[in-house]
């Protein structure tokens, strides 16, 4: 009875923030490690989720900030990621709230009765879903804190922001928000990317690049337990042009053999001459757990071989990081 009183005075909508440039593999970690404390988990990449707490509070017999305190603490121990986590009753409160934690992380927990007074004192950039240009709108107006937005009355700020955007934004600063959180996970993509240090024709510093990129992608699809059913690849020339093309996988994989045929195809289409390239996107699309999707037996003896090859890379990159091995490549800068 305790439980369930503190858990309707503390409210619970809890908002993860992961650090920045987080890779993709111990984001999935991090989301995995939120399902253990509730069944609904909304994934918000490349580094945040939402997490609904309400039935997740009666089963543990703890107050929501308490959960909170516990995500922490086993991000940190099991990841070695700290995360800043808001807590409150409705999606902005607790993303604002993780939003006004300051260094790596932390938790902070806003009771109902307290969202007006806490909310209002914030500048209005600080309001979750108030972007640069909706803030310096407001502030040309006057507007300069959420406790004067909630003041200004919602036609007013229409007017200013927008019909849509104006209504969500004088809602939030009166602590109004009835999104749910949506059970989402993971998006059936990953993407990883290299920008070159100077303009680049193709040659064997592209195709090297390339190659690094599938290594990263396919390394990345394995750790996740996912394959890929196609691959994009987008080309960024000089000048900001761009050129993009997709193409399906015969079989979905996450085999480095595989994604490299397909990824060179990719780029031998794209016939770039004496196109100079400032950078290359690789995404995997359409994935799936990889045990959904049976892998046909082989009979190629070079292709076991490479596989068992990568099963002893893939041990060693766990153990020394992902750098320990991977294609020898130049001018380029990997995220």
């Amino acid at each position: 009875m305790e439980a369930g009183t503190e858990a309707r005075r503390v409210g619970s909508v809890v908002h993860v923030r992961c650090p920045d440039r987080l890779p993709g593999d111990v984001y999935r970690q991090v989301l995995e490690q939120l399902a253990e404390l509730s069944p609904v988990v909304q994934a918000l990449p490349p580094t945040a989720a939402l997490v609904e707490l309400k039935g997740a509070l009666r089963y543990h017999g703890v107050d929501a900030r308490r959960l909170g305190e516990v995500l922490r603490v086993r991000t940190i121990s099991r990841l070695g990621v700290d995360v800043r986590v808001g807590i409150g009753p409705t999606v902005t409160v607790a993303a604002t709230a993780s939003g006004q934690i300051t260094g790596p992380g932390g938790v902070l927990a806003i009771d109902p009765g307290q969202v007006t007074d806490w909310l209002g004192p914030l500048p209005v950039e600080a309001l979750h879903g108030i972007g640069p240009r909706q803030a310096q709108a407001l502030r040309d107006y006057g507007v300069h804190c959420v406790d004067l937005l909630a003041a200004v009355p919602p036609a007013t700020v229409q007017r200013l922001l927008g019909g849509r955007a104006g209504r969500q934004a004088a809602d939030r600063a009166r602590g109004i928000d009835p999104r749910p959180v949506t059970p989402r996970a993971m998006p059936a993509s990953a993407s990883v990317s290299c920008t070159f240090a100077r303009h680049t024709l193709d040659g064997a510093a592209v195709r090297a690049a390339l190659l690094d990129l599938v290594v990263t992608l396919a390394l990345q699809l394995r750790r996740r337990g996912q394959v890929a059913r196609g691959l994009t690849l987008t080309l960024r020339f000089a000048g900001g042009a761009t050129w993009e093309k997709t193409r399906r996988l015969p079989e979905a994989s996450a085999h480095d053999d595989d994604l490299r045929t397909l990824a060179y195809r990719l780029i031998d289409a794209a016939g770039l001459q004496r196109g100079r390239l400032t950078g290359i996107t690789l995404k995997g699309e359409d994935l799936v757990a990889a045990g959904q999707v049976a892998e046909q037996i082989s009979f190629d003896g070079a292709r076991e071989a490479r596989l068992v090859a990568e099963e002893v890379s893939d041990r060693i990159r766990a153990k020394f990081g992902p750098s320990a091995i991977r294609p020898a490549t130049t001018l380029l800068r990997v995220s």
